[in-house]
């Protein structure tokens, strides 16, 4: 299973990107739409059209050790991140009308849920994952990124809602993936 996290400063320019991939065994599910679709190799939008009907082309899929596909590889970025920024409406609806930090699923895409943590700031962050129910593991996690978030804006080197490239945030992000996600 693959989680996309993204931190997003107030204007929604993005500041932080993680992708995560689960060694969580992934269940199987059938796309009908998938099969009808034809497997371009060339086209620039094979990616895009497989990647919106849920399906995995040969040139998406990675085999990971244990029997496991994770998708990846660049082809399939964009459309996680058009995913993404499309669900930015539906966070700010979801803010007008509930008063709080985790706001939970705020949208759903084919396979993929986005859930959404917003600081008292307005810096979001957008989750993308394929699993429905993992609300507590997801809070845990988007508690434990806003603490990591908070203490790198302490940190009087670093601008505020400018890009995170601390090394010792990723690894802490990474750790706190791996153990809620």
């Amino acid at each position: 299973m693959s989680h996309h996290l993204f931190l997003l400063s107030p204007s929604d320019t993005p500041i932080y990107s993680l992708t995560h991939y689960s060694s969580k065994p992934a269940q199987s599910t059938s796309y009908p739409l998938a099969s009808n679709l034809p497997t371009w190799s060339t086209s620039a939008f094979a990616g895009t059209l497989t990647a919106l009907s849920g399906a995995s082309s040969v040139t998406q899929s990675h085999h990971v050790p244990g029997g496991g596909v994770k998708m990846g590889g660049g082809q399939d970025r964009h459309v996680v991140q058009m995913i993404a920024n499309a669900s930015l409406d539906n966070i700010e609806d979801v803010m007008r009308r509930e008063n709080a930090m985790y706001l939970k699923s705020v949208d759903k895409f084919n396979e993929w849920t986005v859930s959404a943590f917003v600081t008292p700031g307005n810096v979001k962050f957008v989750l993308l994952h394929d699993q429905a129910k993992n609300d507590e593991g997801i809070r845990a996690f988007f508690h434990d990124v806003w603490e990591l978030y908070v203490k790198t804006m302490l940190n009087p080197f670093h601008t505020a809602h400018t890009v995170i490239r601390s090394a010792a945030f990723d690894a802490r992000v990474r750790a706190s993936a791996k153990k809620n996600l």
